[in-house]
């Protein structure tokens, strides 16, 4: 049974910084990701890691600013979040994904306030 835990979500001024955290047991997979959906907007794709190299994906509007990594002894995957907008307010979601099957946490919510 795959079980995550996210933290680090909160309330933060515009320019401000969070890291988020995804804690993943219960099986191998072979990437983590992490996606946000804002209020009325659909969810979209914020970044990705490979579980193993060192490859990493940015959407466009984090690039820069956002930085994932992982730590393969804890299996917890860390979203940095610096210099956030308030367009960066969201619900942001976890996505472990192994082989062609997604998992996801329960959401955190981040809110950045002008």
């Amino acid at each position: 049974q795959v079980q995550l835990e996210e933290s680090g979500g909160g309330l933060v001024q515009a320019g401000g910084s969070l890291r988020l955290s995804c804690a993943a047991s219960g099986r191998t997979f072979s990437s983590m990701g992490w996606y946000r959906q804002a209020p009325g907007k659909e969810r979209e794709f914020v970044a990705r890691i490979m579980w193993s190299g060192d490859n990493t994906y940015y959407a466009e509007s984090v690039r820069g600013r956002f930085t994932i990594s992982r730590d393969n002894n804890k299996n917890t995957v860390y979203l940095q979040m610096n210099s956030l907008k308030p367009e960066d307010t969201a619900i942001y979601y976890c996505n472990p994904r192994s082989g062609a099957r997604d998992y996801w946490g329960q959401g955190t919510q981040v809110t950045v306030s002008s």
